[in-house]
């Protein structure tokens, strides 16, 4: 039997160490802040810096994040974009170079170690939000580019609206738990079994581009799970699909899919870029260097494991073919699904020859239709597809006024049971209503 001697003393070393812990933790946790400094003259930053700098922002979407856009559209760079959360609602912050609201205060140190340890130039650690577990993979180099490029934009007054994190998850204190178990801070440190195309590709992915941070779906704390990278997981009320060997799509991306997709939105064999994804190409890869783009295209490829999946990809692509054919060559008939599809579909993704028609994506080759929901089919089908979207020039109409939930639910039930070889989808019309919730309602069209 333990005597109270013992007792006491097991209490006070579990007492000794857990105060240990506490102020290792706080140790961790508790960062200085770094002095200010007046904002540096545009001179002061090399011209090819600088240039430099505009690529990596655009290839980072440093603008995308932090310009608002809800109904309010804000100066680029200025912050204050909503990033809607499990745990309520973060705004971006101003990272012009204005002294009082943006980062025209803060040093490349500052700067180098909010990218590199999510850490403020005041000390407080940043949300993870803003993906600097990703930056932290950046060269020292490319850092200062970004820094440089930054600190010469015109500086803008913008103050943030503030986020809606209740407590406990508003304590900055508390991100330092996070990153004590999420963040794996260092730049990228290139891969051997792998050639020079292949580690450019990584360090752009997971670094400056951060593709996995709309692909890979969060923990219970909001970190990518780390068994499950790529595995597609829900962003902005789409699905980012997955980008691994998961990915349903019947045809594989290959590298010159990805390359297609990512340099120019529209991929032959799987259709036009949409929602989140528009900016990240038009806004952000397509200022990039090809090299870059065909890099990033070889790693996913080689993600995808494309090789051990391209066999059957012509037998999928004649069927494809073969299914919009038939929509064609058969009179209407007494099924009223098909009918609706006929009237409000065929006649812009109608494809009857041997390869879909750019302009005008194959739906048995897409990606919405393949999904485990039809959150992605019915936010392009309401909201369609504006001429900055997807393919440059071409649109798509919006069908929020033209269908109802009811006739959403047809369409999504007709397309998933002639396009592909899945079981059918639930509760469609349920979640069409869900979906339309989540969209402002778009002008109706004047009658003449």
């Amino acid at each position: 039997m333990i005597g109270r001697t013992a007792i006491i003393r097991i209490v006070a070393a579990a007492a000794g160490l857990g105060a240990l812990a506490g102020a290792g933790f706080l140790a961790y946790a508790i960062h200085p802040a770094i002095a200010p400094i007046a904002p540096p003259a545009i001179t002061r930053f090399a011209p090819d810096s600088v240039a430099r700098g505009r690529i990596l922002a655009a290839g980072g979407y440093c603008a995308e994040c932090h310009t608002r856009r809800d109904g309010h559209p804000g100066v680029p760079l200025a912050g204050d974009y909503a990033m809607a959360t499990p745990f309520g609602t973060i705004y971006s912050s101003n990272i012009t170079p204005d002294a009082a609201t943006g980062i025209g205060t803060w040093s490349l140190a500052a700067f180098t170690r909010a990218m590199r340890y999510g850490v403020s130039r005041d000390g407080a650690n940043l949300f993870p939000a803003f993906p600097f577990d990703h930056f932290t993979h950046m060269t020292d180099g490319d850092i200062a580019d970004v820094y440089a490029y930054l600190m010469t934009q015109k500086p803008v007054h913008s103050v943030k609206r503030e986020n809606t994190l209740p407590f406990p998850f508003d304590l900055r204190l508390l991100q330092a738990g996070w990153k004590l178990l999420f963040l794996h801070p260092g730049a990228y440190t290139p891969d051997p079994a792998h050639d020079a195309q292949w580690n450019r590709g990584a360090y752009l992915a997971e670094g400056l581009s951060h593709c996995s941070a709309c692909h890979t779906p969060r923990n219970a704390m909001g970190a990518e799970r780390a068994g499950a990278p790529y595995d597609g997981a829900p962003v902005d009320n789409w699905i980012a699909p997955p980008l691994n060997a998961t990915n349903p799509t019947p045809v594989t991306w290959t590298e010159n899919e990805f390359f297609q997709y990512l340099r120019y939105g529209v991929a032959p064999l799987h259709g036009s870029a949409a929602g989140p994804m528009s900016p990240v190409i038009h806004g952000g890869l397509s200022e990039m260097p090809e090299s870059d783009v065909r890099a990033i295209a070889h790693y996913l490829a080689d993600i995808d494991h494309a090789d051990a999946r391209r066999p059957g990809d012509a037998g999928h692509l004649a069927a494809a073919m073969a299914s919009s054919t038939r929509d064609l060559t058969t009179p209407l008939t007494s099924d009223p699904d098909a009918r609706l599809y006929q009237g409000a579909c065929s006649a812009c993704h109608a494809n009857t020859g041997a390869q879909p028609v750019l302009g005008r994506p194959e739906l048995a080759l897409n990606n919405a239709l393949w999904l485990d929901e039809p959150t992605n089919l019915y936010q392009v089908i309401l909201r369609g597809i504006g001429t900055e979207e997807g393919q440059p020039g071409i649109t798509m109409p919006s069908f929020y006024h033209a269908l109802t939930d009811a006739d959403l639910a047809r369409l999504a039930a007709y397309l998933r049971r002639t396009r592909t070889t899945l079981p059918p989808w639930t509760d469609l019309e349920k979640k069409a209503a869900a979906v339309r919730a989540t969209l402002p309602a778009p002008p109706v069209a004047a009658s003449h």
